[in-house]
């Protein structure tokens, strides 16, 4: 059988110097707003991969309301996604992500935000895509007030 699961999150800016990005420090004029390091492309992967196994969501599994989470590196709760999948007798076959925002521009570490995922997820690069686009300056991201990123997962089920 295979799943798939669909996940999204959206960080507001704050006055700052760089943004976190699937695992990448990336200088910026702004700083994402989150508890935890606001990587909105790794916490859409998760609810990506949480939602193919039907396990909730990121804010059940690490909720802000936690002072473990605080300013957390965002690869934690990838791992613990990865994890789940795996408990749930799932592979995780592939994930793609978008980043929807006006600026920075990103193309320059996509290779490595690709090779962190893929690394956190045990699979191959090949396996994880992600890529970017702006709304032309339309909406909050247009403006630059934030940003998003929207991903799916596709994970196969493997009997024991």
């Amino acid at each position: 059988m295979i799943k798939t699961g669909l996940g999204l999150d959206v960080h507001g800016f704050v006055a700052g110097s760089r943004i976190t990005l699937g695992g990448v420090n990336i200088p910026c004029k702004k700083s994402i707003s989150g508890h935890s390091d606001g990587d909105v492309v790794i916490h859409a992967v998760v609810d990506a991969l949480l939602g193919a196994v039907a396990a909730g969501d990121i804010g059940a599994h690490f909720p802000s309301s936690d002072p473990r989470w605080k300013d957390a590196d965002s690869r934690v709760f990838l791992q613990r996604a990865r994890e789940i999948v795996t408990e749930a007798d799932g592979r995780i076959s592939n994930v793609d992500c978008t980043v929807i925002l006006q600026e920075p521009a990103i193309a320059p570490y996509i290779t490595e935000m690709r090779r962190n995922v893929a690394e956190v997820l045990e699979v191959e690069t090949g396996r994880v895509s992600i890529k970017a686009t702006t709304t032309d300056h339309l909406g909050f991201t247009g403006r630059g007030e934030g940003i998003a990123a929207l991903a799916v997962a596709t994970v196969t089920m493997v009997k024991k």
